[in-house]
């Protein structure tokens, strides 16, 4: 199994994926827009986007990679699913919270709380949710994808660590914080956890007994990068357990969280403009995706 980092949160949109990459590359050092692929003719009738419009832009925040995506204004975006960002310093939490929560929304205003001497959970322009802390992490890694199981997952957080780390070579539980036991709930229930998958670190939150009206959905997915059939195949498998495959390399793992499996190889294609019709064709076609399938539809 590939032991590289290859986990790459994608932020779906209607038309905004570059402007939002622009935007978001301008708030945090050593960070870049990469490349962007375009719409082309192919599966026009799924996808409904006019010929070369933008349809992902690759861009970094911080060194971590992400993907912008325009889809449909199907899936908008909730807190179901946050970028927490440790900011460390007054000056960058400040900096980052009159940006972020600028034509959004506040969610909990900056403050000292419970849990942090500073901290505060916004929303974007685009509806994006952040969760900015001052508290300091001890990792490279300082913007990190929360997951918030609520409703009736809201006591899955444990057992999601635990899967997710069972699936990803190198991972491990990094932090456990259970409920107080005022809260009368079975033992070992998790308000928080913090687990690595292959070197990336993700946290998981639960939103409590409290009804929410918002669950995970497209509009925040985890792109795996594979270099072979046979990693396409086991993360397939593994994820699609209790979940559901769905179109284009994209399936729902049994909490609900969506997340692409996709040979590395298909960016090549799509970049190549000898090749990026067929292999976009052959695309629309698919939902686990078959490396030799594609290469050869491309020819």
């Amino acid at each position: 199994m590939n032991d590289k980092h290859n986990i790459i949160p994608c932020l779906w949109f209607d038309t905004e994926a570059e402007e939002a990459a622009k935007f978001y590359t301008s708030l945090f050092p050593n960070s870049n827009v990469g490349k962007i692929l375009r719409y082309g003719k192919e599966g026009i009738e799924i996808h409904q986007k006019p010929e070369s419009s933008v349809l992902t832009v690759e861009f970094t925040l911080d060194g971590i990679p992400f993907v912008a995506l325009n889809g449909t204004p199907a899936f908008p975006h909730n807190e179901a699913i946050s970028i927490f960002v440790y900011c460390e310093s007054d000056e960058r939490i400040n900096f980052l919270y009159e940006k972020l929560s600028e034509g959004g929304s506040i969610n909990m205003p900056l403050d000292k709380y419970d849990w942090s001497p500073k901290y505060a959970w916004v929303k974007d322009k685009f509806g994006v949710s952040w969760q900015l802390d001052i508290e300091k992490i001890n990792s490279p890694q300082k913007i990190v994808p929360s997951l918030l199981f609520v409703n009736e997952k809201f006591n899955l957080v444990k057992e999601a660590a635990t899967h997710f780390t069972s699936i990803f070579p190198n991972s491990r539980v990094i932090m456990e914080y259970p409920y107080d036991k005022s809260m009368n709930l079975p033992e070992g229930t998790l308000l928080f956890a913090q687990f690595s998958l292959n070197g990336y670190l993700m946290n998981a939150m639960s939103g409590g007994t409290i009804k929410h009206n918002f669950d995970f959905n497209e509009s925040i997915s985890f792109i795996i990068d594979c270099d072979t059939q046979e990693e396409i195949d086991y993360y397939w498998q593994k994820l699609t357990e209790g979940g559901e495959e769905v179109e284009c390399g994209w399936l729902k793992d049994k909490f609900g969280i969506s997340w692409q499996v996709v040979p590395s190889i298909l960016n090549e294609l799509l970049l190549d403009p000898q090749k990026s019709g067929k292999a976009m064709s052959a695309v629309f076609t698919m939902k686990k995706f078959d490396i030799e399938t594609l290469i050869k539809a491309s020819r």
